[in-house]
């Protein structure tokens, strides 16, 4: 794993004491089928290489192996106890997950590394300032025409998180994560065809899914 960098970062689960029941709260709220949807979303193909920005306790990880099992999966995730839950879940499933500690405005890989960048339900985790950064080093990490699949909480309407999706995260955080802003911080990042895919509400609010190409003589026009 990486050298281990000191700087602060909001946990995957939100708070410290939130994450034993991360995993089988978002299990209830829906989630798998939402991180199924965005692999299906990204049409992997045999031996391709993934990064899994803020990959958190590993679940996208994991699945994405399980159901590619050739495609080279990475994890990057800032905090340590949610990645050893993650490494403790790849064991169990028996897949083979790198997960690396790390953080998304400051991707320790060389550029043009990537085939696929994902972001699930990671995204609203960072401070405004550092969003465009994050998004220009996934960017920058991808293959030419390779992809980013983001995956996160829609924008919130009057109040439309309810309290679960308050307890999980501040409004301030949710109210940034317009679709307009969304896009406007994709493509001043560098990013080519970002577009939202689809909308999906659960029981905590909706999620929206994106997606984005980095610049290369493979990208299409949507």
């Amino acid at each position: 794993m990486t050298t281990r960098i000191e700087r602060t970062y909001l946990p995957a689960a939100g708070h410290d004491w939130f994450l034993p029941l991360y995993d089988p709260l978002t299990r209830l709220l829906g989630m798998d089928r939402a991180r199924r949807g965005l692999v299906e979303q990204a049409e992997l193909r045999a031996f391709q290489r993934v990064l899994d920005v803020g990959c958190g306790t590993g679940t996208l990880a994991v699945l994405i192996k399980h159901l590619h099992p050739t495609v080279q999966v990475i994890g990057l995730d800032p905090d340590p106890r949610a990645l050893a839950r993650a490494e403790r879940k790849a064991d169990r499933a028996a897949v083979t997950v790198r997960f690396d500690h790390g953080f998304a405005d400051a991707l320790n890989y060389p550029s043009a590394t990537f085939d696929r960048v994902f972001s699930s339900m990671m995204f609203h985790h960072l401070e405004h300032d550092t969003r465009q950064d994050a998004l220009r080093e996934m960017c920058r990490v991808l293959k030419p025409g390779g992809r980013l699949e983001l995956l996160d909480f829609d924008a919130p309407q009057s109040g439309g998180h309810g309290a679960i999706g308050r307890l999980i995260h501040s409004h301030h955080r949710l109210q940034d994560n317009a679709e307009r802003r969304i896009l406007e911080l994709m493509g001043g990042a560098g990013f080519l065809n970002a577009r939202k895919v689809a909308s999906r509400s659960l029981l905590f609010g909706r999620i929206a899914f994106y997606q984005a190409s980095a610049p290369g003589p493979d990208v299409a026009t949507f």
